[in-house]
């Protein structure tokens, strides 16, 4: 199985577990407000009855009772005429009602005024007949009540930050530690490789010596590999380090990696570099030459028989940019996998790696300060990718 197939397997089975425990949660949450809201309506009810009962008796010991009863059953309310004028209220801001006891607070009728508002909002009124007349009695949530309603989100929230952080930290430190084990490997690698190419360099020497063959072509093809097998040293050893970039001729860069790469593969495969030659670029020739020579690869191995791959080199004078398009004629990319070709561990063939075009995302992106992408792609006709590096080119316009 593709390791980053399931990477993403994985991570959304953990995002659709999170979303049933939000969801329920919330479910949860709402049924317990449903219940209270329910309860709360019943105490507005009953505090209503009570307050009616009490302009209807004169029997001391039921006043008594019907107080007991109205106190313990406190809800914030208001109790309203016909037209709306306030007949009396309970449980309010009382920093914001007259207090005759309290003189340094203050009636304030804007808050009434918000009151009422807010309480026809939440609830449907409750009608009493008092004395003949029909009044209203509205009331509001409480305030447990009403902070329950706001309590999932908050709790869901904070929790949702503390993942964020706590992944982002942990992953950073992951990536941290996996790069140095990366450029460990890497210049290990280089390190072991310095022997035996210098001996293999050697071994060359010797045979032009040896059998006088100077000019022949197979000596010059391997001493062509060889050098090739030291620049692919050199790459690994710089892996980690901060490459030093010069200004080429992107047109002779490409070129030169494409007609060292065309004797190598088979000859039904036609190349072509198009393009401006004299367009140049800050680049550090091994490492490019690593980016196209990944790209040229996918490119043969996505053609089946005859074919052809076309580089492009476009500039763009506007944001002194270099665009270079590689073109093939292989089986294509579908558009859901555009981004993923890019991801380690990618790979559609049973003994590859994936790590070729992540290295060539990071050489571009990390190096050259450029992009990499899939510019377009039709299944059975062909892909195109986009390089876009920065010229190294000034242009003043002219006046």
């Amino acid at each position: 199985m593709n390791p980053y197939q399931n990477k993403r397997r994985w991570k959304y089975l953990l995002l659709f577990f999170a979303i049933i425990i939000a969801a329920s949660s919330l479910w949860y949450t709402d049924f317990l407000v449903e219940r209270i809201s329910k309860s709360e309506r019943t105490r507005a009810e009953l505090w209503s009855q009570s307050f009616k009962k009490m302009f209807e008796t004169d029997d001391d010991e039921m006043m008594n009772y019907l107080f007991a009863v109205r106190d313990s059953l406190v809800v914030p309310a208001i109790v309203t005429n016909e037209k709306d004028s306030i007949i009396t209220y309970v449980a309010l801001d009382t920093s914001r009602t007259y207090d005759k006891i309290e003189t340094d607070k203050k009636y304030d009728p804007k808050y009434f005024v918000r009151e009422l508002k807010s309480m026809k909002s939440q609830h449907q009124a409750i009608t009493l007949e008092l004395n003949g007349k029909t009044s209203y009695v509205y009331y509001k949530d409480s305030y447990l009540l009403t902070q329950l309603r706001f309590f999932p989100y908050i709790q869901l929230s904070v929790i949702a930050i503390f993942l964020i952080i706590a992944y982002t930290t942990f992953n950073s430190s992951r990536r941290s530690e996996q790069n140095q084990v990366w450029v460990g490997l890497a210049k290990e690698t280089a390190h072991q490789l310095g022997t035996p190419i210098s001996s293999l360099m050697a071994w060359v020497e010797l045979l032009k010596d040896k059998f006088n063959a100077e000019d022949d072509p197979l000596i010059l093809q391997m001493e062509n590999d060889v050098k090739r097998l030291e620049i692919v040293a050199d790459r690994f050893s710089k892996i980690g380090s901060k490459p030093i970039l010069t200004s080429h001729s992107v047109y002779e860069t490409i070129k030169d990696y494409v007609d060292y790469f065309r004797v190598r593969v088979s000859d039904k495969i036609e190349f072509v570099v198009t393009g401006d030659e004299n367009q140049e670029a800050l680049l550090n020739i091994p490492l490019f030459d690593w980016v196209i020579e990944n790209i040229l690869k996918n490119a043969v191995n996505a053609i089946e028989g005859r074919g052809k791959i076309s580089v492009n080199i476009v500039e763009n004078l506007v944001k002194e940019q270099i665009f270079v398009d590689i073109t093939d004629t292989g089986k294509g990319i579908p558009r859901s996998k555009f981004d993923a070709i890019f991801q380690p561990g990618f790979t559609t063939r049973k003994r590859g790696w994936g790590l070729g075009l992540s290295l060539t995302k990071r050489i571009i992106e990390n190096y050259h300060r450029g992009q990499i992408f899939v510019k377009e792609s039709e299944l059975e006709k062909g892909t195109t990718f986009r390089i876009i590096i920065k010229s190294s080119l000034k242009y003043v316009p002219t006046t």
